[in-house]
C-alpha cells in the first residue's frame, strides 16, 4: 500500500511528507505502514484525497493476471 501511495504522490508532484501534512497525519506515519497496520480512518483520508477507493490502495500488485 505504501508503494501505491508513493506512486500517487509522484503523479501529483508531492512528497509523502506533504501529503501527511495536508491530511493532518503525523510525520512519517505513512512510511511506517509498511511494518504496522494503519488506522482505517487514515487510509480512507488518503484514498479520498487521491480520489481512489480503499480497495485500490490495498491492491498488492500492479500486474494482476
Amino acid at each position: 500500500m505504501v508503494e501505491k501511495i508513493k506512486d500517487l504522490c509522484r503523479e501529483r508532484g508531492i512528497s509523502l511528507w506533504m501529503l501527511e501534512r495536508e491530511l493532518g497525519i503525523g510525520n512519517g506515519v505513512i512510511a511506517r505502514w509498511k511494518k504496522s497496520s494503519p488506522r482505517i480512518d487514515s487510509v480512507k483520508l488518503v484514498a479520498d484525497y487521491f480520489g481512489v477507493t480503499v480497495d485500490e490502495l490495498l491492491e498488492q500488485s500492479h500486474d494482476t493476471a
